[in-house]
């Protein structure tokens, strides 16, 4: 009889986890409770379905993340394999069609013989089930209590679940846009050279657009959505709501996701003040994405101060900006390396419950619980994800004790040692980097199923 396993949650952690604990000769339950209760974020009832962003960021080697996918490709990653799959243009960076990505991934899990996906709301966490919480960072009341109760009752009591803002972006329907008004180019003409739309901006429009985010109306946060001890909202600083950035400065969204720099008008060969961009939401191009515009802004202040972006007078919103509360544990005080619960043998943490913030980061985090379980519950030791590797970075932050304010954080190459004489051109010695991390995956590989039996 094989051995089983339980996953709470099927968004991108959720979802790698049970394909990949599958994989390794598994019974996976794999729980979802959508439809019978939907979260704050979601819209859908998909299986992997993307609450924020449809980027997974860049793709190229010599970033950390792209490196990331790239590991967890070569690992048979079900998110990576799905997303490629699924891409739309996005100059150097990785973006999907969201409807086609999470029916790819959900029609896959469906298809493995050993994996059974169950429509119910799970509200108690027993620590005598193998059991992967890749609940994602909005638990429902209910297992968020289990979840406390969890970790009080494991080796580091009283280590109580933190929290930070989170924020999505407006859509917009293409055909509502007066393209006339913007023109195609990616930044410095990566991937095909036109992948955005880019919204030029004059320095009266940007002063404009400025002063509207300081002064419309926002949503306030309730008094147990703020830190008491700050009193403020515990923002995450990688996703920044828009109107947050310029209450720091009048040039914060200049040097953040207005940047013009590389993106010269291809008509006029000016450089503009400053630039909004907007990204293909879906395969055939009828949405995009307002880049780095995550706002709290009210929905009617929204309108107003989008409203006045140049082309965007007759704007159709298919989606205009939300905010929310995420959650996540203190996972340097909470978490092994393998990403079981402390005090707790059979039950793992995975996605951005963990700390680890974005989309391929919650990905990367259910392959390695999927491993550890796959180890733990044929009587091996749970393998050591190897350092100087994407995939050990993403570890290495979980598990940096170092910092008593443990807060989320994408992957970055802050985790990796530099290479033997390494050169100082920064994109050559991360070249380098790579080529390592990729070189020590595949050996990686070789020794999991050598200890295994099972391809890695």
């Amino acid at each position: 009889m094989s051995a089983s396993v339980r996953v709470i949650g099927g968004g991108l952690a959720g979802c790698e986890a049970a394909w990949q604990a599958a994989r390794r000769g598994l019974d996976v339950e794999l729980f979802e409770m959508r439809p019978l209760r939907r979260g704050p974020a979601h819209v859908t009832d998909d299986l992997a379905e993307l609450v924020c962003s449809n980027s997974l960021r860049g793709a190229a080697l010599e970033n950390a993340v792209g490196l990331l996918k790239e590991e967890l490709a070569r690992m048979g990653s079900l998110i990576v394999t799905s997303a490629r799959e699924a891409a739309v243009p996005a100059g150097g960076a990785l973006a999907v069609d969201r409807e086609r990505f999470a029916r790819l991934v959900q029609s896959r899990l469906e298809a493995l013989p050993n994996v059974r996906i169950v429509r119910e709301e799970v509200t108690a966490i027993d620590p005598a089930i193998p059991t992967i919480v890749a609940c994602g960072p909005l638990p429902s009341e209910a297992l968020s209590a289990a979840l406390d109760a969890l970790l009080v009752s494991g080796s580091s009591p009283g280590a109580a679940r933190l929290h930070y803002y989170d924020a999505a972006s407006p859509i917009v329907a293409a055909d509502s846009l007066d393209r006339s008004r913007m023109y195609a180019k990616s930044r410095y003409d990566k991937g095909d050279g036109d992948d955005y739309l880019n919204v030029p901006l004059d320095r009266e429009q940007y002063a404009t657009l400025l002063r509207d985010l300081r002064e419309l109306p926002k949503h306030q946060p309730k008094d147990f959505e703020t830190d008491a001890a700050a009193g403020a909202v515990p923002y995450f600083e990688g996703c920044l709501p828009v109107e947050e950035m310029a209450a720091r400065g009048d040039d914060v969204m200049r040097f953040g996701p207005l940047k013009p720099v590389g993106l010269r008008d291809p008509g006029t060969g000016a450089t503009p003040y400053a630039v909004v961009q907007l990204r293909k939401e879906n395969a055939a191009g009828t949405a995009f994405n307002l880049v780095g515009f995550q706002t709290r802004l009210t929905w009617p202040a929204q309108k107003e101060a989008f409203g006045k972006l140049p082309g965007f007078a007759e704007a159709e919103w298919l989606r205009l900006g939300v905010m929310h509360r995420n959650s996540f544990v203190d996972a340097p005080r909470v978490l092994e390396a393998d990403l079981r619960v402390r005090g707790c043998e059979r039950v793992w943490l995975a996605g951005q419950i963990t700390g680890a913030e974005g989309y391929v980061e919650a990905a990367a985090c259910g392959l390695i619980a999927a491993l550890s379980a796959s180890h733990v519950l044929r009587g091996l030791a749970p393998p050591a994800v190897p350092a100087d590797t994407a995939l050990g970075a993403v570890v290495a932050h979980l598990q940096n004790e170092t910092t008593h304010d443990f807060q989320p954080a994408n992957v970055t190459w802050s985790y990796f040692s530099p290479p033997p004489n390494a050169p100082r051109d920064k994109r050559e010695r991360r070249r380098l980097m790579a080529e390592r991390a990729l070189a020590r995956l595949a050996e990686w590989s070789v020794e999991l199923e050598a200890a295994s039996g099972v391809p890695a």
